[in-house]
């Protein structure tokens, strides 16, 4: 029998068994020597307490001191929040604390896990542990270091299709179980989570979100990895070997504040590293202890987290006793690339760091041979003077290492030169995504070690990026053809010119110069209007609606002007702002006086740009806290700027992943556009909203030929861009293939029948999660494209398909992923156009008609049951409420015994009826009712259809309507039980019927006024 105890849990627990070198002792959670109520395994505990603590060796009751202590950092849980409670014993695990316990009640280090020799240490892989707390709890695999719970997995089945290592996330992150919540003080010492069902593996800090959940693999593993129990039992053994385990507690566990929206406090989260992260800081690490080769390249794709990378890496070597204090200077090429590393290592509470203010200040920390962590930009070097008859430059430590971020242009000239004489001796490491290869600028000899194959010393492509959900697919559309550069159309119209104006060659040539430009080609007024134009309207119709932003490169600081006002002029000027360095640009200076360039800068424009404009984005440019809180504006979705205008600015380094859509109206190539491009890579999920790729739209046809663009190796860079032209042509295969589910379904039914009548294609669980994952691959595709007239011929079949999906999909957690890959457009298509939750019998009518059900033939049993089941589903799916979550998997349970033939038809009628009742039970208690003002006056409209059957449609619309108004301008809370709500209503209800002449039918007023009472 196949399902995820016998598959997932015990293929793990089996591989963690078996390690080489330290092994994990098996032991089940029925055999743990503790309490349900129990955290610690009190008994190991003591014992390593004992052994790696001599002065508490020698007075053994000073262990059940320290585990007292631990107990009450758990419970300050409740008042810290799970985060800092966890980072308040993350200081314990750390040997950060001690206690009274020495001779003369001297103050010793508390040990709890020994990081040097780990056989000294306690390992236990223990399955099915239980804990009690708030409720009740039953963890598939609990990893136990000397007692402590360190890491907890959650597996699935590796049998359903449809099911995915999300949806053992999503037992720690909500739904029912939602561990974090409802068992927190068991996490507080935890270091990680898992999840897998059998085919992948997935893991996180405590709160994470699934976009921050990761694979762990190795840099080495350059294909796809082939899902499976092979694939998942090797990525357990990588992370969960002992070794790794205290490396990332001791290493690379961290906690930083981060920045939330607007009006709200900062966030304290918890971060772990993904596996290149934690290779290549190791690498550096090693490679400074063995003193050689004293240089490396790390290239990592744009968007895998490199600052996080110099982050962990100078934390190691900082903390590294055998380096003797050393000093790490990183160093970036630009002032936002700068900010960004100050908030990176900021937020983490980096201690001894160094932000070094100006090229004065970084001489002096240099030269009075400053210890910690120092942060300068390459700039800070100009400076410096070379002096060639110094051999140890400024300062000749070999403890001494540069961490260079975007290791390109900077370092290859003068700055980089100083920099290396100013350090002779010190480590030299570069960290990019974008390495080039030429023979005037070369980062593969610059900091390649001849040692290392490839002349890099770890390497993280853009397909392993992308693989492992570190960053988005980014796609590109070419947009107006029509307003491109047609450069051979161009030379024709000139030749005509010179020839219709006599022109020799020297007036051609004098022409052609002034005129030829690109520059005046991309300005040109009529083009600037229409880009802007379209950029508006796509902007309007595919990224706003996603609830994400964009950027606009345009070719210079001119075209960021223009820019600016045409798209202000259409999305309102605080939609918009450019940022742009001016230090260079024609401006007035302070005293009102025009710079000499300025006459001639001024004749050029096609729009008249105001001079002080110029100065108004010198002021951005030049502040430095202006500047940010325009770029912090930017990363919050509830600010209202929207696009961000550039030329050169922000186009590498600059990390918003609110940034989905970029407008490339600027000839870029080779390391520089795939730098920009990777703007839009960044991963990005908020509670309505979800990434899934980047967007670029191209208005100079860069994309057209990419080998020419991106001068890289083709096999490297194939697939780093798609277009979304590919998407359309898999769209119809992909939409037949969901429609040929329900081969002689007819889609023109309406109501409960047509529901029902699909679903009885998909009689199975197997063939609702094949249904499922088919609809998830549509909806990605759907969502790519969306608006695009191109959609219009498919929408009604769209819209059919995602009724049925959302009429089938589990309730619980169960497909987690497939729903989540739903695009946020479609889950609002489908909350808008869906009939479902309005597919309904009124529920207290069948309850009260529970007596009759015995006289209901089989067939009419099915039906009825499959009618109050999808009226069910529809109302309980409109809720998180735990009750209501509760009746969903109660309701699935049911389907599943009646699909499998374990209850009868006229059982499972009799069993829905009764969560009906316990439905509008639940409803009544929590004061929530899954009913919209469109489903009053379906109800309505279809209760005047059922009693006045000969009055014309126009006549019962305008009785609902007028119903309506009248009810909700004398309704108020609690009507229903006051003296006066009734009468009020009733009379209003019968003058309204009196209107219509049906004044004095009883039987309609008695429905209608029940209907009223029980619905409004």
């Amino acid at each position: 029998m196949f399902n995820e105890q016998t598959v997932t849990e015990n293929g793990i627990i089996d591989r963690l068994k078996g390690l080489s070198g330290v092994k994990w002792t098996y032991c089940h959670g029925e055999s743990l020597p503790k309490k349900a109520q129990d955290i610690f395994v009190d008994e190991w505990l003591k014992d390593a307490l004992c052994s790696l603590n001599p002065d508490i060796a020698k007075q053994p009751d000073y262990a059940d001191e320290v585990i007292h202590k631990l107990r009450g950092l758990i419970l300050e849980a409740r008042n810290t929040g799970l985060v800092k409670a966890n980072e308040n014993f993350q200081e314990w695990l750390m040997a950060e604390k001690s206690l009274p316990f020495g001779e003369n009640s001297d103050h010793i280090t508390i040990n709890l896990i020994d990081y040097d020799n780990l056989d000294n240490n306690h390992f236990v892989v223990a399955q099915q542990v239980h804990y009690i707390a708030a409720t009740e709890a039953y963890f598939d695999i609990v990893l136990y270091v000397n007692g402590i719970p360190l890491v907890v997995g959650e597996v699935k089945t590796a049998t359903r299709p449809s099911v995915t290592w999300q949806d053992g996330a999503a037992d720690f992150m909500g739904g029912k179980k939602h561990y974090w919540k409802n068992v927190e003080p068991f996490f507080v010492p935890n270091l990680l989570c898992f999840a897998s069902e059998g085919k992948t593996f997935s893991y996180g800090a405590i709160n994470a979100r699934v976009k921050d959940w990761g694979p762990w693999h190795n840099t080495d593993q350059r294909e796809e990895i082939v899902p499976g129990m092979a694939s998942v039992v090797q990525s357990a053994e990588g992370l969960l070997n002992p070794t790794t385990l205290l490396q990332l507690l001791e290493s690379f566990a961290l906690f930083s504040t981060v920045k939330t929206v607007k009006n709200t406090p900062p966030k304290r989260i918890k971060i772990l590293p993904r596996y290149p992260q934690f290779e290549a800081a190791k690498q550096i690490v090693d490679r400074v202890r063995n003193g050689y080769p004293k240089k490396g390249l790390i290239w990592h794709f744009q968007g895998s987290g490199k600052s996080l990378l110099m982050l962990y890496t100078a934390k190691m070597l900082r903390a590294d006793n055998e380096l003797n204090n050393p000093t790490v200077l990183v160093v970036v090429d630009r002032r936002d690339l700068d900010s960004q590393i100050n908030e990176t290592f900021g937020g983490a509470d980096v201690k001894n760091l160094i932000k070094v203010q100006s090229c004065k200040k970084l001489g002096e920390h240099i030269e009075k041979d400053s210890r910690g962590i120092l942060i300068t930009t390459i700039f800070k070097f100009k400076d410096v003077e070379i002096d060639d008859s110094n051999p140890n430059g400024l300062n000749n430590r070999d403890n001494i290492i540069v961490l260079v971020d975007e290791a390109h242009r900077t370092q290859e000239g003068g700055l980089g030169e100083k920099m290396r004489w100013a350090l002779p001796n010190a480590h030299f490491y570069g960290l990019t995504g974008t390495p080039i290869s030429g023979i005037d600028r070369n980062t593969f000899k610059l900091f390649g070690a001849e040692e290392d194959p490839g002349r890099y010393m770890n390497r993280y492509s853009y397909k392993q990026s992308i693989r492992d959900g570190a960053t988005n697919p980014v796609k590109f559309e070419p947009r107006l053809a029509e307003l491109r550069v047609d450069r051979d159309a161009i030379n024709q119209e000139f030749e005509q010119l010179a020839k219709d104006n006599n022109l020799d060659d020297e007036e051609k040539a004098a022409l052609s110069k002034r005129a030829g430009k690109l520059a005046v080609m991309l300005k040109a007024p009529k083009r600037m209007a229409a880009v802007s134009n379209d950029i508006a309207e796509h902007f309007s119709s595919h990224v706003k609606p996603k609830n994400m932003k964009g950027m606009v490169v345009v070719y210079d600081r001119d075209a960021c002007v223009q820019m600016y006002y045409l798209l202000g002029e259409k999305l309102g000027f605080d939609a918009v702002e450019v940022v742009m360095n001016v230090d260079q640009a024609p401006i007035i200076d302070d005293k009102g006086k025009k710079n000499k360039d300025w006459a001639k800068w001024e004749s050029d424009k096609d729009i008249p740009v105001k001079e002080e404009d110029f100065k108004r984005w010198r002021t951005i440019d030049a502040e430095e806290q202006t500047q940010k809180a325009l770029i912090e504006g930017y990363k919050d979705p509830q600010n209202p700027l929207q696009l961000i205008i550039v030329t050169a600015k922000l186009l590498t380094g600059f990390d918003a992943p609110i940034c989905y859509c970029m407008y490339l109206d600027k000839p870029l190539r080779d390391h520089t556009l795939l730098q920009a491009m990777c703007r839009t890579n960044r991963l990005y999920e908020t509670d309505d909203t979800r990434k899934n790729m980047g967007l670029i739209i191209d208005y100079l046809g860069v994309f057209e030929n990419l080998r020419t663009a991106l001068a890289y190796n083709p096999d490297e860079i194939e697939g780093v861009v798609e277009g979304i032209e590919a998407f359309k042509a898999l769209l119809p295969t992909q939409l037949d293939k969901c429609l040929s589910f329900f081969p002689d379904v007819d889609r023109t039914l309406e109501g409960f029948e047509g529901v029902m009548a699909a679903q009885e294609c998909l009689p199975t669980n197997e063939k609702r999660d094949e249904f499922a994952a088919s609809f998830g691959v549509l909806t990605k595709l759907w969502s790519a494209i969306n608006p695009d007239p191109f959609l219009n011929p498919y929408r009604q079949d769209y819209k059919w398909l995602a009724q049925i999906y959302e009429s089938v999909r589990p309730v619980g957690q169960t497909g987690a992923l497939v729903w989540a890959a739903l695009g946020p457009e479609t889950i609002k298509m489908i909350h808008d156009n869906t009939d479902i939750n309005r597919i309904r019998d009124d529920i207290d009518e069948l309850i009260m008609d529970e007596h009759a059900i015995f006289t209901l033939t089989e067939k009419e049993q099915e039906q009825r049951a499959k009618r109050l089941e999808i009226d069910l589903m529809g109302r309980l799916r409109g809720s998180g409420e735990p009750k209501f979550v509760e009746l969903g998997e109660r309701l699935e349970k049911l389907r599943q015994d009646y699909e499998a033939g374990v209850i009868k038809a006229i059982d499972w009628l009799k069993a829905l009826l009764d969560a009906a009742k316990d439905t509008v039970q639940a409803e009544r208690e929590t004061g929530e009712k899954v009913v919209t003002e469109e489903d009053n006056v379906q109800a309505l409209t279809k209760l005047f259809m059922e009693t006045r059957p000969n009055s014309t449609p126009q006549v019962i619309q305008d009785v609902v309507e007028q119903i309506d108004k009248i009810v909700k301008a004398k309704r108020f809370d609690g009507w229903q039980n006051s003296n006066s709500g009734p009468r009020e209503i009733q009379k209003a209800l019968l003058v309204t019927l009196a209107q219509f002449g049906l004044g004095k039918d009883k039987e309609l007023f008695n429905k209608a006024y029940e209907y009223i009472e029980g619905h409004y």
